[in-house]
């Protein structure tokens, strides 16, 4: 099977596209081995059967040719250029395919690419998000002008080629920033989000929330961030940097209570609705930071068995890792993307009573240098 990528010198998101996924796999292994394998031993790195195509969002930045005809695509490399992108080899094809009739439709509903440059134009990017155990569609139409001409004949014209599209959003970005979506929505068809399903719980996805990118493995990064955790059904247990509270969720069923903590206002939000929609009653959402939280849990004398915590890629900062070290939970389950700010903290929660009692490498992003990691960690 050729699995040659037209587009990796330009595109340069798949670092490893040219080489075979065994040896990804171990090029990954070696390196998660050489950060960590200080802290004890690193196991073998979970993979996936079928590594192609698996996200389950996918963006494209509008452009127009010369000769007036309209394509979705990328920025190049290290540029703000478009080029063109017909279909790529990670991202979910009913979302490339529905993509391209969005671009070829624009010709005949004279609807023109923005131009960041001149300012003029009106469709700026699309955004398509797919459930991949509901098969859910959303499509993501962001604007340069909260003026849809003929939208309603757009959206049957759209549906007509694809009518397995459950919802349309029209998304206003006015603003020369590099955000892709704008405050202000308008849902055009549909409920205005989709559904997916994951370890047994349906979340709710709109627009703007965050959701894992790649549904196959974030089964098995949460199922083994869960039997690092050693659940009897008691715990009470801390959901730190919670997101839209996918793990706090999944957790919910083998722990006795479950708090969340998350920053983002609207991921709480979503996070509260997804908890109603699974009937789940053992579980507390707080909007707050998760470090601030847990100091002034410590500082009440409360107590938690487990915290789960998923930062972002640069790692737990100071004040956090102290406040947790405060709290000292019995457990730390510690899902990290990327392993030299693990090694990083790694180091000074074991300078600080905590020891490394499992590291799993799970490849969540195949074809790029990026890996996770699952840790536990507990007390000496």
């Amino acid at each position: 099977m050729n699995h040659r990528c037209p587009y990796e010198k330009k595109c340069g998101g798949c670092q490893f596209i040219h080489i075979p996924y065994k040896e990804q796999l171990q090029i990954k292994q070696e390196n998660t081995e050489k950060l960590l394998n200080q802290f004890g031993k690193v196991l073998p790195v979970i993979g996936m059967n079928d590594p192609w195509h698996y996200r389950n969002k996918v963006h494209g930045v509008v452009a127009g040719d010369r000769r007036g005809n309209c394509f979705t695509g990328i920025y190049e490399n290290n540029s703000h250029r478009a080029i063109r992108v017909d279909s790529c080899l990670i991202e979910n094809e009913q979302a490339d395919a529905i993509m391209n009739t969005i671009t070829r439709l624009m010709k005949s509903f004279k609807m023109k690419p923005y131009n960041e440059d001149t300012g003029y134009g009106f469709l700026r990017h699309i955004l398509v998000r797919t459930g991949y155990h509901t098969g859910q569609i959303m499509v993501v139409l962001v604007t340069a002008s909260p003026v849809f001409p003929s939208k309603n004949n757009f959206v049957k014209a759209l549906r007509k080629e694809h009518p397995e599209i459950t919802t349309i959003v029209a998304n206003v970005n006015h603003r020369n920033t590099s955000m892709i979506l704008g405050e202000k929505q308008q849902v055009l068809y549909g409920k205005g989000f989709i559904e997916d399903v994951l370890c047994g719980k349906t979340f709710r996805i709109s627009p703007k929330s965050f959701y894992q990118i790649n549904p196959v493995q974030t089964e098995i990064l949460y199922n083994t961030a869960m039997d690092f955790a050693c659940l009897t059904g008691k715990e009470r247990i801390i959901d730190a940097y919670s997101g839209i509270g996918t793990i706090g969720m999944v957790a919910s069923d083998h722990a006795g209570e479950v708090i969340s903590v998350e920053l983002n206002k609207e991921a709480v939000r979503d996070a509260i609705a997804n908890a109603k929609r699974n009937n789940i009653k053992n579980i507390r959402f707080f909007n707050d930071d998760a470090g601030i939280f847990m100091e002034k849990m410590a500082e009440r004398k409360e107590k938690a068995d487990v915290v789960f915590m998923d930062p972002p890629r640069s790692g737990s900062d100071r004040k956090f890792l102290n406040s947790l070290l405060r709290l000292r939970p019995e457990r730390i389950v510690y899902i990290s993307c990327n392993p030299e700010t693990l090694a990083r903290d790694l180091n000074y929660l074991e300078g600080n009573g905590y020891h490394t009692r499992k590291i799993q490498p799970v490849d969540m992003f195949p074809f790029t240098v990026h890996i996770e990691s699952v840790v536990l960690l507990s007390q000496h």
